[in-house]
C-alpha cells in the first residue's frame, strides 16, 4: 500500500477529530441564538449519537462493497455540510436534523477510517494504530483551538465555520489519494450482531469510551462542586487527560513494538484503573489533575489495540467486527455521562467514579484472555 496509504490514513484521522471538535465551542452560541433550554439542548445533542448509531453498523459493509475511498468521500462531505447547516439552523427542528446528519457522517467516517487503518497496519506488518489515533486527538485540539481563535477575532459563527469547513475540505482532498479503493473483503451479511470475542472486545471498548466521556462531561463539575476549585481551573482535569492521551498515542506504536500488545493493553487498563481510583479518593484539585493524567496515559493505547484485534480476529468478518466494536464503544460514550449523573444524583460523584474504576478493573482478565487467544492464532 505504501506511503500514500499511510499518509491518507493519518489525514483522515486528523480530519475526523478536527471537524467534530470545531462544533464544541459553538454549542453555547447556538443554544443562546435559538433560545434553547438545557433539557431541549440535551435532547437535540442526542441526535448526533443517534445519527452515528444508525450508520455505524452498516458502514463496514458499505466499505467492503464500495471501498474505503468512496464511502469516506461521501461521509466526510456529509459531516462537513452538516456542520454548516448546524450553525445556520433557524429553529430546533432543523438543528436536530442537521445534528443527525453530522452524526451520520461522523459515525461512518469513524468506522471506515479504522477499517482502513487495520488494512494499512496489516500490510505494513508493524504497529501503527496508536499513531493514527493520535492524529484524531491532535485534530481535536486543532479544530477546537481554531474555532475558538476565529470567534475570538470577532468572526461570526457562520464565517468561522465556513473557514473550518473549507480547511476540512482541503484536508479531505489531501487524504483522498491515499484512501483505499477496497475495504475489508469477506463473505457474510452486511450487518451482524457481535458474538464471541467481538462482543467481548466491544464491551471492553464500551467501558473505555464511557470512562473517556465521563472525563469530558464530569471532570469540571467534580472539580468545581466537590472540591471547590476556582472556575478558571475547572477544565484542568480534562486538559491533563487530553495531554497525556495525545502523548501516549504518539509514542504508543513504539511502546507496542517494545512491550507487545498484551502488556501494553493490560498495563494500560491497570494505569487507567489506578487513575480513576485516585480521582474518586481525591481530597485536593491537584490529586484530580494527576489522576486524570494517569487515566489518559493508561487509556491512550487501549482502544487502538482493540480495533487492531477486531480487524484481525477470526470469529466474524473483519468489516462487521470493526463496525460492531465502534458502535458499542460509541454507545458507551453516549450513555456514560447520563449514567454517571444518575449515580451521582443517588449518591455522589466519588461513588460514580469508583464504579468506573471497578468496571475498568473487570476488563483486565477478559482482555488478557482475548489477547493471548489472538496471539495464539498468529494475529
Amino acid at each position: 500500500m505504501g506511503h500514500r496509504a499511510v499518509a491518507g490514513t493519518r489525514w483522515i484521522f486528523f480530519l475526523a477529530g478536527f471537524a467534530i471538535s470545531a462544533w464544541a465551542p459553538l454549542v453555547p452560541i447556538v443554544k443562546s441564538r435559538l433560545n434553547l433550554s438545557e433539557s431541549l439542548l440535551g435532547l437535540l445533542l442526542l441526535c448526533v449519537g443517534l445519527g452515528s448509531v444508525v450508520t455505524m453498523p452498516i458502514a463496514g459493509g458499505l466499505a467492503a462493497r464500495f471501498g474505503c475511498r468512496n464511502v469516506t468521500r461521501i461521509a466526510a462531505s456529509i459531516l462537513l455540510v452538516g456542520l454548516l447547516v448546524v450553525v445556520a439552523a433557524p429553529n430546533a427542528v432543523v438543528l436536530g436534523l442537521a445534528l443527525f446528519l453530522m452524526g451520520a457522517g461522523m459515525g461512518t467516517v469513524d468506522v471506515v477510517m479504522n477499517i482502513q487503518a487495520v488494512m494499512v497496519e496489516r500490510d505494513s506488518e508493524r504497529p501503527m494504530m496508536s499513531g493514527f489515533h493520535a492524529l484524531f486527538s491532535i485534530g481535536g485540539i486543532a479544530g477546537a483551538g481554531l474555532m475558538s481563535g476565529l470567534l475570538g477575532f470577532r468572526l461570526t459563527p457562520m464565517v468561522a465555520m465556513a473557514v473550518v469547513v473549507a480547511l476540512g475540505a482541503v484536508v479531505l482532498l489531501t487524504a483522498d489519494g491515499g484512501l483505499l479503493r477496497t475495504g475489508l473483503k469477506s463473505e457474510g451479511p452486511p450487518v451482524a450482531l457481535p458474538r464471541g470475542p467481538v462482543l467481548t472486545l466491544g464491551l471492553i471498548c464500551m467501558v473505555l469510551f464511557l470512562a473517556e466521556g465521563s472525563v469530558l462531561d464530569w471532570s469540571g463539575v467534580h472539580l468545581r462542586e466537590t472540591l471547590s476549585a476556582p472556575e478558571s481551573q475547572a477544565g484542568w482535569g480534562y486538559i491533563a487527560f487530553s495531554a497525556m492521551m495525545s502523548l501516549g498515542r504518539l509514542t504508543g506504536d513504539r511502546l507496542v513494538a517494545k512491550l507487545g500488545r498484551r502488556w501494553t493493553l493490560v498495563g494500560g487498563l491497570v494505569l487507567a484503573d489506578v487513575g480513576y481510583m485516585m480521582v474518586a479518593a481525591a481530597s485536593a484539585a491537584w490529586h484530580v489533575w494527576l489522576g486524570y493524567a494517569i487515566v489518559g496515559a493508561g487509556a491512550a493505547n487501549i482502544v487502538p489495540i482493540l480495533f487492531t484485534m477486531a480487524g484481525n480476529q477470526k470469529s466474524m468478518p473483519a468489516h462487521l467486527a470493526v463496525s460492531a466494536v465502534t458502535t458499542l464503544g460509541y454507545a458507551g460514550f453516549l450513555l456514560g455521562p447520563p449514567i454517571i449523573g444518575f449515580v451521582a444524583g443517588g449518591s455522589s460523584l466519588q461513588v460514580a467514579f469508583l464504579l468506573i474504576a471497578i468496571g475498568i478493573a473487570a476488563c483486565c482478565l477478559p482482555a488478557e484472555k482475548l489477547i493471548l487467544q489472538t496471539e495464539s492464532d498468529h494475529i
